[in-house]
C-alpha cells in the first residue's frame, strides 16, 4: 500500500515509510499544527473493511493510551479519512527496535 510522501491526515503529512508489518505500515509525519514529528501506523486497506480488525486497531490506541511509560510511545490519536484508519502516536528511537511485531 505504501502511501507516498506528502500525503495529508487531517494535519499529519508523511514523510518516509519507517516499516511494516502485520497491522499497518509506519511512517514519520509531521504534525502541522503542533510543529513537531510523529509515528504515523496506518492500517491496511485490506483491513479497514473487516470490522473486527478495526474494533482490534482502535482497542491498541486505547490500551497505549491509558499507559504511561518510558520505552510505550504515547498515543496523540486515531485519525479516519477516506476509509483509512490511523494512529498518530510519540516518535521514539527506533535504533534498537523493530516493526516486525506491528
Amino acid at each position: 500500500m505504501a502511501l507516498a510522501a506528502g500525503t495529508r491526515f487531517g494535519p499529519y503529512e508523511l514523510a518516509d515509510q519507517l516499516g511494516k508489518g502485520g497491522m499497518g505500515e509506519v511512517y514519520r509525519a509531521h504534525d502541522q499544527t503542533l510543529e513537531r514529528d510523529v509515528t504515523f501506523k496506518v492500517l491496511p486497506p485490506s483491513f479497514a473493511s473487516d470490522e473486527n480488525r478495526v474494533a482490534h486497531f482502535e482497542q491498541e490506541a486505547k490500551t497505549l493510551a491509558s499507559l504511561n511509560h518510558v520505552n510505550i510511545a504515547h498515543i496523540y490519536g486515531l485519525e479516519r479519512s477516506d476509509g483509512t484508519t490511523a494512529l498518530a502516536m510519540e516518535l521514539m528511537d527506533t535504533s534498537f527496535t523493530t516493526f516486525s511485531s506491528l
